[in-house]
């Protein structure tokens, strides 16, 4: 290694932060961040041989592709595992604990993005059609959104910071968490509004809509789809799941069906624009919206490193629909592929991949579907918390404290809240009750363990990889009063009413796997097998240009990006 190389190298393995373009003859115009939600690690796999040129298999032939990452959280759910990706924490720190939390002060669950104080542009434009297929909104009170609940720096931040304020920075997505929380509290937000069809924004961070985005709305591009179907892209043959289209477990949304082809309808229905986003559409929406954002926001045309994070929602939705081992999430994949090879090829125009560093990952995993599970000879099952309180361990509990009352206030993933009010009023003490019902419920068919928040707080856990994950999750003020983990392959399909056929949210491996892919300039075509974690991309990114890593970021730096 010449002393030129090896001064830059030394410098970063001793903490330091270099100037922009200090590691070596690197252009970079653009840095390029691509989340797709629920895409577990070995599920590109499945369709590498028949993916044509310029989408995952660019980045597979000319990135290095992290093999075996992990996230090192419990709660692998979406804003939990976008602010991880953000911000370079653990959930314990970024405070992003769940996609909704109680409120102890109102008594009412926090959705993770809601802020009253910001209303949307877009009046109307909020979370009620979006709870068709994403019930987690339905915390949401208000219309509002931020992104001041996540409590550290992002590294879209940092570049702000580094840069004067210079760097434009944009997030894009179907979901209003997944583009706010990677834009961060510096950069600007843009999602779809299930309700009106267009992308939206609110009043964090714009008084009104930039022109080129009315015009852009103004266009009506969902309604392109209506009369329109989702249909196999290739001959069913050619698919692995071809010959198993419809599945008992998979849900039979009003109108959509379970089997190809699934009509969107005329463009005048109550959920057309909700169907968009549970097939490919969406995320070609979310692509021709990211395009604009380039364009008309001049993304990479100076000296300037900017920022696009593009959050690709739609393998989430049909993940939950159909599961990841079905037809639908087959074909949405090999679909994304060439949403994936459009955007990158316009990168390529505008920008130049040559000046871009890409990285891509998910938020998480994703289970399997029981059905498909027991069919193979595993053992899955569903769990059902509703009936929690009628256990008899639980009955004897309220016994045993002296209350007629259930001492189980509500269950929301992962947590279990217990009703304080009542415990107060009887003058028990939280923490024994606390511990008391963890150990109840941890007997309870379906739980694998079960842990207090108070002994969380105190340390009283045994060190293992497991408690660990609970551990970076747990935030005093947001977390609940206990953790609950699932058995492998055991988990809840009831979200807010709404029927699912998977669901993930647990610290096991199908959960926390996911791909982590870079390419750019000076990186090598490489894959790594040993384990890393995707806290450590925040910090990488900090690392290749130069800047000082998110407040909160604890993820080693995957050196095989950054040394030359």
């Amino acid at each position: 290694m010449s002393r030129k190389l090896m001064v830059p190298a030394l410098l970063l393995s001793l903490g330091w932060a270099l100037p922009v373009g200090a590691q070596g003859p690197r252009d970079v115009r653009l840095v390029l961040q691509i989340t797709v939600d629920q895409l577990r690690g070995d599920l590109p796999g499945r369709v590498l041989d028949r993916l044509e040129p310029g989408g995952l298999r660019y980045l597979y032939e000319n990135g290095i592709h992290y093999a075996n990452a992990h996230y090192q959280h419990a709660n692998t759910e979406t804003i939990v595992g976008h602010a991880t990706l953000a911000t370079g924490a653990h959930p314990a720190d970024h405070g992003m604990v769940g996609n909704v939390w109680l409120d102890r002060g109102t008594g009412e669950l926090t959705y993770n993005v809601e802020d009253a104080r910001y209303p949307l542009l877009t009046p109307g434009a909020g979370v009620d059609q979006a709870t068709e297929i994403d019930p987690t909104q339905k915390a949401a009170t208000t219309q509002g959104r931020s992104p001041l609940a996540i409590l550290v720096s992002t590294f879209s931040d940092e570049l702000a910071i580094h840069t004067s304020g210079r760097a434009k920075i944009f997030g894009v997505s179907v979901k209003d968490r997944g583009a706010i929380s990677l834009a961060g509290h510096a950069g600007k937000a843009f999602w779809f509004s299930k309700s009106s069809g267009d992308f939206v924004t609110s009043r964090y961070y714009y008084e009104r809509y930039p022109e080129w985005l009315e015009a852009w709305n103004g266009e009506r591009r969902p309604e392109r789809y209506a009369g329109k179907s989702w249909e196999l892209s290739r001959p069913a043959g050619t698919y692995l799941a071809g010959s198993a289209d419809d599945r008992d477990w998979e849900v039979d949304f009003p109108g959509y069906g379970r089997v190809f082809p699934h009509a969107y309808g005329d463009g005048e229905g109550k959920y057309f624009n909700t169907l968009l986003t549970l097939s490919p559409a969406g995320d070609e929406l979310t692509r021709d919206l990211a395009e604009a954002v380039l364009v008309n926001e001049g993304l990479g045309q100076d000296e300037i490193p900017d920022f696009l994070a593009v959050s690709f929602s739609s393998t989430d939705y049909v993940g939950h629909f159909f599961g990841p081992a079905s037809l639908e999430a087959e074909d949405n994949l090999l679909r994304l592929d060439r949403t994936l090879a459009g955007l990158l090829a316009f990168v390529d125009e505008k920008v130049g991949l040559d000046k871009t560093l890409v990285v891509l990952a998910a938020d998480h995993g994703g289970p399997e579907v029981p059905g498909y599970l027991t069919s193979l000879g595993l053992k899955a099952d569903y769990v059902d918390p509703d009936g929690w309180n009628r256990a008899p361990g639980l009955a004897a509990l309220q016994r045993e404290f002296g209350v007629a009352q259930e001492l189980i206030a509500r269950y929301s993933h992962p947590y279990v809240y217990l009703d304080l009010e009542l415990i107060a009023g009887k003058g028990l003490d939280p923490e024994r009750v606390g511990a008391a019902v963890a150990a109840e419920v941890e007997k309870l068919d379906g739980v694998s363990a079960a842990v207090s928040s108070y002994d969380l707080a105190a340390g009283r856990v045994p060190d293992t990889p497991q408690m660990r994950s609970i551990l970076n999750n747990y935030h005093p003020n947001r977390s609940g009063d206990v953790f609950i983990v699932f058995e492998p392959h055991r988990f809840i399909n009831d979200m807010d009413g709404l029927k699912v056929a998977a669901t993930h949210g647990s610290p096991w491996s199908y959960d926390t796997f996911v791909p982590i892919l870079f390419a750019g300039p000076g990186i090598e075509p490489r894959v790594v097998h040993r384990q890393v974690s995707p806290t450590g991309i925040a910090s990488t990114l900090a690392a290749y240009l130069g800047l000082k890593a998110p407040s909160g970021a604890v993820g080693d730096v995957l050196v095989e990006v950054v040394e030359d």
